[in-house]
């Protein structure tokens, strides 16, 4: 399969699977032109469209592929159900299509409903992961995310982690604020910023590279233990992961 990101909006991107005789699948189609007019210049043939959430910026273009392609499939989560779902979806389901399976993985946190699709390598986990990063708790707990994030952190080490978000630069911005002396960190740190002054694309990353430079996948850390520790003592992980995005929200 091919993996092609689609910018959309400011910092959205679009994801989309296309096998080599032109069928594809959408994930998360926020915007409806950019979508539109990946389909005329690449000749694809919509099979199915993946939504992670509710939210405008992955749902918004789908009443206008729907106009266009009335037979397409569209998975995702209950609350998605008045945006142009009409295949609800659930965890644990499977989902076959361009001839790979995807498995639904619930991810409640960002949104309540929130969830993300993996078929190996592919990842696609809209707002709940971002490259050294996690989405906002709009509707979920910390303690929800927390155990979202331990969800993604099982699969293989080389899955591909497709964000819908070009957030990696504040993200790292933050996590070197957090771990200022961290090798790791620092170099992807600089990595970033150079992409991202020739406006290139950071993602998809790894989530073996997630586990080195992503903190809220390291509060069982030591190097983040000693920096919380300096401030308040928590002795759970959920705890630390809560704090993190605590101080992520006020940076």
């Amino acid at each position: 399969m091919n993996l092609i990101s689609i910018p959309a909006f400011q910092d959205n991107y679009i994801w989309v699977l296309s096998e080599n005789n032109g069928k594809c699948l959408i994930v998360d189609p926020g915007e409806a032109d950019p979508i539109m007019l990946a389909i005329e210049q690449y000749g694809w043939q919509p099979e199915a469209i993946l939504l992670t959430h509710h939210h405008n910026d992955h749902v918004g273009g789908v009443p206008t592929l729907l106009q266009k392609f009335p037979s397409l499939a569209v998975y995702g989560p209950q609350e998605t159900a008045n945006k142009g779902t009409n295949r609800v979806v659930n965890e644990g389901d499977k989902i076959n299509l361009l001839g790979h399976e995807f498995t639904v993985i619930a991810t409640p946190g960002h949104t309540l409903g929130h969830l993300c699709y993996f078929s190996y390598p592919y990842l696609f986990c809209g707002d709940t992961m971002f490259s050294g990063g996690c989405g906002r708790l709009f509707e979920g707990t910390p303690n929800q995310m927390y155990q979202s994030f331990n969800k993604l952190n099982a699969l293989p080490e080389d899955t591909l982690v497709c964000c819908a978000h070009e957030y990696t630069l504040s993200n790292l911005k933050f996590a070197v604020s957090i771990l200022p002396h961290d090798r790791d960190l620092n170099e992807y740190y600089r990595k970033v910023k150079e992409l991202r002054a020739k406006n290139q694309i950071t993602l998809p990353t790894t989530l073996a590279e997630e586990r080195k430079i992503n903190v809220f996948l390291r509060t069982q850390d030591i190097d983040i233990i000693d920096k919380i520790n300096k401030e308040t003592t928590l002795q759970q992980p959920e705890q630390r992961f809560a704090w993190l995005r605590a101080m992520k929200d006020n940076f």
